[in-house]
């Protein structure tokens, strides 16, 4: 192994030294206590700690770094105290995530670290999306992402290089190749002579190096940020290293040849370079065990130290509360006047356009959505007057869009996506569910973005571009969903989306879009998310709906005046407002719960369960529910009639109120 020092003093590489060595003895510490049952599990980075030490001391304090569940060696460098890092890898009070994620699964505002999560590519988008938000700010600052060459298998791996390749975005993908994604060799993983070659297909530049070699590594990367920091464009870079150890400690490497082992031991990172300096006569032999006491004693203070500490005491209002970012709707609202009648899909994009002038940090992204408009014309003229920076077309690539934006939060900005079609979330699902929804209950980060989802049937689309699927979304804690009926609702719940910290799921109806218009406020009136709206008043059942079941139910009241219906419009979804559809139950005695998703497991199941267990004493009859056909959503118009929800109203409220 051949290190170059260029121009970097003794101290330097000394101190270089003493990096690398930090986090090895900390590993072989938690080895012991890993065999002792003192932590629960852990995933060894030996043999790999060149890459994590020599790329950190590469970046500034003050740029994001991605890393994975094997870089001990970004923490330790970054200068995290390692009593936190201790209290993390125990379950402490005082580690990261308060005892709720494993190892490096937590970010840090601090010291500019966000960690993965298990699903491995998806952080890769978030570091596009921190990288966004410093050239939007004219911040010339890189942004390092790691990933393993397992993991450049997946979907995240593409989106996220492309989308930087697109946008000339300063990130650097480094990829560890260290040879097994778990127990799969390369040569099981991928077809290429090298993973490096692949930069070549999104227009970016390639280097692939010795990951080894702590100096190569330092001054690569160092390279690489000067030279992207001026003229920002991606970089894709393989270091090439091995995993010495199981992917974690109870998988164990009987699988790797004994004489691939011993090449690769023959490489070991932190000997090597050990050697180099005592050549150099930079560190003299007698030193050595000197830091190497001074570490070992530290390590064992530090971990006997938390390792005293009291265990976290399980309360479920912290749990619970700890999901969302804590945020309180503004106590008054201005008047809402003037008041001028738009339609629905105007109410929308007044919205969004009054919330662009409000927030200069606000980023729409989606496709098709700058010049053209989006597919429903919604942002048209958008472009004009915010500019292609802030209004952004994107390759169709949901996953990698919801992670750019969720980075955008993270580095200060706030983000809209637009879904082209609902149906088509399921691209970006994972994103969603286990990255929006969970990251402030892991780490306390605010994801202050808004999911937009053109939903619903009426218009003969067909089973990719109908489906409502809002109950895909509801049985998840740290999302919001909202779901407006009417204009004014449309653009109010659009810029209280907005406003919230959290991340939302703003469901808009596609047949509403010109179907219906009504009075909508000009200026910036919020509806406050969990509240439901009493849409008509009656004593002989109550409908409780959403969307255009609203629509449907008010159809047939006015139908119908004589059954006197009370009329509830929820609004939001997640929150509900369990108070007002309680008081509407108490008054009526009687319940019917109206939606257009399919009757199986759709959200309507879960109000009428609560209904019956809140609400029996004061019901006269069964609560009821009217949904969709359980299939799947038909193009043809007289099957679109035959399957929606309303074909079955008349008879359901019949059946009610007959009981």
């Amino acid at each position: 192994m051949i290190f170059d020092r260029k121009n970097l003093d003794t101290d330097t590489l000394v101190s270089f030294y003493k990096k690398l060595l930090l986090p090895r003895m900390v590993e072989e510490k938690m080895l012991i206590l890993l065999r002792q049952g003192r932590i629960g599990k852990w995933f060894s980075g030996i043999g790999q700690e060149a890459i994590a030490v020599g790329s950190t001391l590469a970046m500034a304090d003050d740029e994001y770094i991605l890393p994975m569940h094997r870089n001990l060696g970004v923490f330790t460098t970054r200068n995290i105290p390692l009593s936190r890092l201790m209290a993390q890898w125990q379950g402490k009070p005082s580690g990261f995530t308060k005892g709720r994620d494993r190892s490096f699964h937590f970010g840090t505002q601090e010291y500019k670290i966000i960690g993965m999560i298990s699903h491995l590519g998806p952080q890769l988008a978030l570091a596009d999306g921190i990288a966004l938000a410093n050239v939007l700010s004219n911040h010339k600052k890189t942004t390092l992402v790691y990933t393993g060459e397992g993991a450049t298998s997946e979907g995240d791996f593409h989106e996220a290089l492309n989308i930087a390749a697109v946008w000339n975005l300063p990130v650097i993908f480094l990829i560890e190749n260290n040879g097994y994604g778990l127990s799969t060799p390369t040569n099981e993983q991928y077809h290429c002579a090298q993973l490096v070659d692949r930069a070549i297909g999104y227009g970016m530049e390639g280097r692939r190096i010795d990951g080894n070699n702590i100096l190569e590594v330092y001054h690569t990367i160092t390279d690489i940020k000067n030279s992207i920091r001026e003229n920002p464009r991606p970089v894709l870079l393989e270091c090439m290293t091995f995993r010495m150890r199981g992917h974690e400690e109870a998988s164990g490497t009987k699988y790797v040849p004994q004489n691939l082992t011993e090449w690769w031991s023959a490489k070991d990172p932190l000997a090597n370079y050990e050697k180099y300096l005592l050549n150099e006569r930079a560190l003299l032999p007698e030193w050595i065990p000197l830091i190497r006491k001074e570490f070992s004693t530290l390590i064992e203070s530090e971990f006997e130290k938390v390792y005293s500490e009291a265990d976290i005491v399980p309360d479920i209002n912290t749990e619970v509360e700890d999901m969302y970012h804590s945020y309180s709707f503004p106590a008054t609202q201005p008047a809402s006047t003037p008041i001028t009648t738009k339609r629905y899909i105007d109410a929308i994009s007044d919205g969004l356009r009054q919330g662009m002038r409000k927030h200069s940090n606000l980023v729409i992204m989606g496709q098709d959505i700058a010049e053209y408009g989006g597919a429903f014309k919604i942002t048209q003229g958008f472009v004009e007057e915010f500019g292609k920076g802030r209004v952004r077309n994107t390759p169709i690539c949901e996953s990698g869009i919801v992670g750019a934006g969720m980075g955008l939060a993270i580095n200060g900005y706030k983000a809209v996506v637009e879904m082209q079609f609902a149906d088509f979330v399921t691209c970006g699902f994972n994103q969603i569910i286990n990255n929006l929804a969970k990251t402030h209950y892991r780490w306390a980060q605010a994801v202050d973005m808004v999911v937009r989802m053109p939903t619903g049937a009426g218009t003969g689309a067909g089973p990719f571009h109908s489906q409502s699927n809002e109950a895909w979304f509801t049985k998840t804690p740290g999302l919001k969903v909202v779901y407006p009926a009417f204009p004014a609702d449309a653009k109010g719940l659009l810029l209280a989306a907005i406003e919230d910290p959290n991340p939302v799921i703003y469901f808009e109806h596609k047949y509403l879009y010109r179907s219906i218009s009504g009075e909508v406020p000009d200026n910036d009136v919020l509806i406050e998310i969990g509240k439901a709206n009493i849409v008509q008043q009656g004593d002989t059942a109550s409908i409780i709906t959403f969307g255009l079941g609203v629509h449907w139910a008010v159809e047939y009241t006015a139908q119908h005046p004589e059954q006197s219906l009370e009329i509830i419009d929820l609004r939001s979804l997640l929150p509900w407002d369990k108070e007002a559809v309680e008081a509407s139950v108490k008054k009526t005695g009687r319940a019917l719960v109206l939606h257009e998703d399919t009757l199986t497991s759709g959200f309507g199941a879960e109000i009428a369960a609560y209904i019956a267990e809140h609400c029996f004493k004061y019901l006269d009859a069964p609560v009821m529910r009217c949904g969709s056909l359980d299939t799947a959503i038909p193009m043809n118009k007289a099957l679109e009639d035959q399957f929606l929800a309303k074909a079955r109203l008349g008879e359901t409220v019949e059946k009610l109120l007959g009981y």
